[in-house]
């Protein structure tokens, strides 16, 4: 086994609206994890394979903590969004725009929707542990 990184120097955070019912929480929380997952480099993030006693492989887990937030609406969440860019940190956010439809149909629709009258549902944010802190601590945790 490697040595591996201070696992308290960086965490993956996201943070959901509460007005989301559970399904759709988790299939926002799905898209911004490989949406954000997609911006960062290997280099900047740690996944590490874990072996149980039998030798089978349970692979990238990641080894910085992944915490899950609820925000109260949509304006929170476009507010933390404008901090995050603000100050460089990776994102990747969720909007009602990007529900019906596939692929092509909520791209145009979200081509169509100024950004004001977006809702946003998610954010998925990954960085330094204490900027993050510092940018989140007004959230709660998911539950």
């Amino acid at each position: 086994m490697s040595k591996l990184a201070n696992e308290n120097q960086k965490r993956f955070i996201a943070v959901i609206s509460k007005k989301v019912d559970t399904g759709r929480a988790l299939n926002v929380l799905g898209h911004i994890s490989v949406g954000l997952t997609n911006q960062l480099n290997a280099e900047d993030t740690c996944f590490v394979d874990y072996v149980d006693q039998d030798g089978n492989v349970h692979p990238s887990i990641s080894h910085y903590p992944f915490i899950v937030l609820k925000a109260d609406n949509s304006n929170k969440i476009r507010r933390l969004k404008a901090d995050a860019k603000e100050r460089g940190i990776p994102f990747t956010d969720f909007t009602n725009t990007m529900i019906e439809g596939g692929s092509e149909v909520q791209q145009r629709t979200t081509a169509n929707t100024a950004e004001v009258d977006l809702e946003y549902l998610g954010i998925g944010l990954f960085g330094d542990v204490e900027t993050l802190r510092d940018l989140t601590k007004k959230f709660s945790l998911y539950r």
